[in-house]
């Protein structure tokens, strides 16, 4: 199959994913680029959405619920997200006040609830450093497993310049708790300079699956299963939101033993 989805990213709803496609039984992804002045409605329908801010300002509103203006950087490399909860059944509008981008995120949802808003300072505290060397990245977490949602598990990453990420490789594909759960995963790329690129890999133990893409700005690449690996180019830093999707969430992964005992 093919894990490669680039995004033509242009103005208004860039469907790149729906449920159901490249392997993916739980979610579904498109981006919203907007003018000032520009809005998107939809509905929720059957589906769960999570909204996340990537630059830019806009307004939101869910239902009756209006949550004002909202979007305090200018990209992903200057500050943390706003985030927004969609459950089923909710018309949800996206109005811009100045340019804007927001990543839309689905997954299918049998279970109600309310709309609800996650600001940059509430994600503050997730704030990590993850691994060593140069396989060392930033993360954040905006949809966390103690979060009122059926199946997501959301983030952000950011890595250093000519480093790894997802290193030492892992996969979530076995329902194994506590030593691994099953979920699916994209990744959707930003780089802070033109030209930026990186190399995702994507291969099974059994190497049925032994894959690579060189992933550009605005690419999604879809991993329904696998161990993931990505590295940055040389002079770029890359950002990746990671949306993570399953019955159990959370960080609970296999590491490929091989590579995980040459980084020990």
């Amino acid at each position: 199959m093919n894990h490669h989805i680039p995004c033509p990213a242009a103005n208004g709803f860039n469907r790149v994913l729906d449920i159901g496609d490249n392997g993916m039984a739980m979610t579904g992804f498109g981006l919203v680029k907007l003018t000032a002045g520009e809005a998107h409605s939809a509905n929720s329908a059957g589906n769960e959405i999570v909204l996340v801010v990537l630059g830019g300002k806009c307004t939101v509103t869910a239902g009756g619920t209006d949550f004002g203006e909202i979007g305090a950087r200018a990209d992903v490399f200057s500050g943390y997200p706003y985030t927004v909860y969609v459950p089923p059944g909710f018309t949800y509008t996206i109005a811009a006040t100045i340019d804007v981008e927001v990543a839309v995120c689905e997954s299918p949802c049998e279970r109600s609830g309310k709309p609800s808003l996650v600001t940059p300072d509430q994600v503050e505290s997730t704030f990590m450093r993850i691994g060593k060397d140069n396989f060392t990245r930033d993360a954040i977490v905006m949809i966390g497993d103690d979060f009122p949602t059926q199946h997501f598990f959301i983030g952000e990453a950011w890595v250093p310049s000519g480093n790894w990420a997802s290193y030492p490789p892992h996969r979530h594909d076995t329902e194994n708790p506590p030593d691994e759960i099953d979920m699916e995963e994209i990744y959707f790329f930003r780089f802070d300079r033109p030209g930026g690129f990186g190399i995702q890999k994507v291969y099974t133990d059994d190497l049925s699956t032994d894959a690579a893409y060189t992933v550009r700005e605005d690419d999604t690449i879809a991993i329904p299963e696998g161990y993931h690996p990505v590295v940055t180019a040389p002079g770029y830093t890359m950002y990746y939101l990671w949306i993570m999707t399953g019955n159990s969430r959370g960080f609970i992964s296999h590491k490929d033993a091989a590579h995980a005992a040459a980084v020990e």
